[in-house]
């Protein structure tokens, strides 16, 4: 495309990257490229799935509200999550927004009962949502400005070099346009919705865009299609992009205060007791979710809901 058309910009190889790469492979687990939380342990799952269970009873319980999840991976975290919404008397339909047909096969096999959708929109009207979206808005893609002029790539030799270096400042109107969407969609049906990602929770300066490979930080520019690319999600701009009509935001809160605030530390002593043999797994589990120099700090959670339904827990200080 470069060789045909010119230069393109960041934000059009991020996507065209991006999108070869989730259509081709499964990227998770340790023969891929990297791990999500609700892979770590099911007590993120768990605890994500209590979270939506108890904005749903508080709600009054409305028979018609379903489960959604952006990105949905392999399935683990909507299998964890579900397990604590049934047993809470959650009976409602599941949704999963998913473009993979690799990802789509594997969330098949764990959830033959859920449809797929390419977008919200599509989701029947009427039901309110309890949504989540965990490491999905950090693969959207970027612009990248260095002053007033986009940054763009060019073949230099053999090799795709970047037209611009310098101060970096970066927005996403993907993820814009997929917040307002969430907003826009939980204000008309209600219901609430937890996003999940590693970000700052200020719009600022500075290049975010990296690529793994094989759990390794990677050139961006090496291997197009063949490695995933992210860059740190702005939670301000998100929450910005959501707050549409009557809709409310809570304040961004980090991963692992979320989590204990929650009572993870509870959960995986009753996991450990019940499973003695796994103590120390599960107490390595609960660090890599929630330490400092782990993910507790790097990844945020912050939460959108609808004005009638109540602000889900573990925001307050």
């Amino acid at each position: 495309m470069i060789r045909d058309q010119g230069l393109i910009s960041v934000e059009q190889y991020m996507g065209l990257c991006n999108a070869l790469y989730y259509a081709t492979r499964d990227p998770l687990g340790a023969a891929g490229d990297f791990t999500t939380a609700p892979e770590i342990s099911q007590m993120f799952g768990e605890i994500v799935g209590g979270v939506l269970a108890d904005c749903w009873l508080r709600a009054g319980a409305p028979p018609n509200a379903a489960y959604v999840e952006l990105g949905p991976g392999r399935g683990t975290l909507a299998a964890d999550a579900l397990r604590v919404l049934r047993h809470a008397g959650f009976a409602g339909a599941v949704h999963f927004v998913e473009t993979s047909p690799l990802l789509r096969d594997a969330q098949r096999r764990r959830h033959p009962q859920a449809d797929w959708h390419d977008s919200l929109v599509t989701i029947p009207a009427g039901q309110p949502l309890l949504l989540v979206a965990n490491e999905f808005f950090d693969a959207l893609s970027i612009r990248q400005w260095v002053g007033a002029k986009e940054r763009r790539i060019l073949f230099e030799g053999d090799r795709l070099e970047f037209d611009v270096n310098g101060a970096i400042r970066e927005d996403s109107p993907a993820r814009d346009a997929v917040a307002w969407e969430i907003g826009a969609q939980l204000d008309v049906r209600g219901g609430v919705a937890l996003i999940i990602d590693y970000g700052h929770v200020k719009t600022g300066l500075g290049e975010t865009l990296q690529a793994v490979r094989s759990h390794r930080y990677s050139d961006v520019l090496a291997n197009p299609g063949e490695q995933d690319l992210t860059a740190h999600v702005d939670f301000e701009a998100l929450a910005k992009a959501a707050s549409i009509g009557s809709i409310k935001v809570t304040r961004v809160v980090c991963q692992g205060k979320w989590l204990e605030r929650l009572g993870i530390g509870a959960r995986a002593a009753a996991l450990a007791e019940a499973h003695p043999e796994r103590g120390q797994e599960i107490a390595s589990e609960r660090a890599r979710l929630c330490d400092a120099d782990a993910m507790g700090e790097l990844f945020k959670v912050m939460a959108i809901h609808s004005a009638n339904w109540p602000s889900p827990a573990g925001f307050d200080e």
